[in-house]
């Protein structure tokens, strides 16, 4: 399993964890009755949030000079602990995750939920332990105290 580490981009993996989901409400029942203007509004809300979110981080890395390639850890060239990292380690997969849970809602269908479960383990073992032992190989004690004042997702 090792040979998925840091291979699959995160953009990618929360879209066919997206699909997943839609092909999953597409076809089991369980659907809630709920009006596609509501839907579609609380949606939007939960979209925009995670998007908001997911820009920060970007917005964070790109101040900070450093690389925002997930795929190359190793080449960070500064720790981020300021702006949106204060509140998180991985706004960028939280961004992400919060989208997911915008798709839920749009699907109504509260099993699909189990896909932004699903996300969140797959990022945690195989996007975010690789990052994190590259991280503390790069930057030490400074990013081990880091961690111990700021959680991984929130």
């Amino acid at each position: 399993m090792s040979a998925l580490e840091n291979r699959i981009p995160p953009p990618l993996v929360a879209v066919l964890f997206g699909l997943f989901m839609w092909l999953a409400a597409r076809h089991m029942p369980g659907a809630l009755d709920l009006a596609i203007g509501w839907r579609t509004g609380a949606a939007l809300v939960v979209l925009l949030a995670g998007m908001g979110i997911c820009l920060a981080g970007v917005l964070s890395f790109r101040n900070a000079r450093t690389t925002v390639n997930p795929l190359k850890p190793d080449t960070a060239s500064t720790l981020v602990s300021s702006g949106i990292y204060r509140y998180t380690r991985n706004p960028m997969y939280l961004g992400f995750a919060t989208a997911l849970i915008a798709w839920s809602i749009f699907l109504a269908w509260p099993v699909s939920l189990l896909g932004v479960l699903g996300f969140v383990v797959y990022m945690n073992r195989f996007q975010i332990g690789p990052e994190e032992r590259a991280l503390t190989r790069l930057f030490g004690a400074h990013f081990t105290q880091y961690c111990s004042q700021v959680r991984r997702w929130l």
